[in-house]
């Protein structure tokens, strides 16, 4: 199933949640996403209804296998993104707001590109250059 650059958001921020507090909330959704109560309600409703998150009768926000998945590649996107954003001398702050633009239209086949590269030239996080192995 396709989700809107939206919901892939909407899931991102439940991973980043999830990771950090021991149960996720639409309350808590909203606060993170700076997104009203009745935007979160329908976002969670479309991505329940998806199959990408279950709420339990406490209203705790739980990822799916499919809604794990998803979010996940999301995040790797965004992190991955980031980073050699950065590495190229971008801001950190403007590297980050605009991998999150990026990671929601590049291929699989240009992020996947880029993750090759990112391997095939040794450019780790310690790295600050990634143009430093080119000769």
């Amino acid at each position: 199933m396709r989700i809107q650059e939206s919901g892939e958001m909407y899931l991102e921020t439940i991973l980043i949640l999830s990771e950090k507090l021991d149960y996720v909330r639409a309350i808590d959704v909203g606060e993170y996403m700076g997104y009203s109560k009745p935007s979160v309600s329908r976002a969670v409703g479309l991505l329940k209804n998806g199959g990408f998150i279950s709420v339990d009768g406490n209203g705790h926000i739980t990822l799916t296998e499919l809604g794990k998945q998803h979010a996940s590649k999301i995040y790797e996107r965004h992190t991955i993104l980031t980073d050699v954003l950065a590495k190229i001398g971008v801001d950190r702050e403007t590297a980050a707001a605009d991998a999150c633009r990026i990671e929601h239209v590049i291929s699989d086949e240009a992020f996947g590109a880029i993750k090759k590269f990112i391997s095939e030239n040794n450019c780790t996080d310690s790295d600050t250059d990634i143009n430093k192995n080119k000769q």
